[in-house]
């Protein structure tokens, strides 16, 4: 699996328990290129505006993500997975989009370490 892949994996959920969900592979991350991840969840209503990222059935990369609804890429839902752990991928996303998520994290970080400067 690489990044930009939408990948399998066990994910904790907001109740504690851990599930199977749709992730994006955001990044290998050293030293053991353990899987940087966010969950992808059709729950459209969590966006946040100019951070998380909607894919729709009406975009051209959508087909290849290999999900089956509109569903939102969530950059505040992150996890670090080891690589062994990924159950599989299912597709992936454009790169383009896969950049994009990238600069809005690190947008998001660098704006945040500022902020508490």
């Amino acid at each position: 699996m690489k990044e930009g892949d939408v990948v399998l994996t066990p994910l904790p959920q907001a109740d504690e328990r851990v599930k199977n969900r749709p992730a994006l592979f955001l990044r290998a991350m050293p030293p053991f290129d353990d899987a940087l991840v966010c969950g992808i969840s059709t729950q459209l209503h969590h966006q946040i505006a100019g951070f998380d990222e909607l894919i729709s059935s009406a975009e051209e990369d959508f087909a290849q993500s290999g999900l089956v609804a509109d569903s939102l890429i969530r950059l505040g839902f992150l996890a670090v997975v080891p690589q062994a752990r990924l159950i599989g991928s299912i597709g992936s996303i454009a790169p383009q989009r896969h950049r994009r998520l990238l600069e809005n994290l690190s947008v998001y970080l660098v704006a945040s370490t500022r902020e508490a400067a």
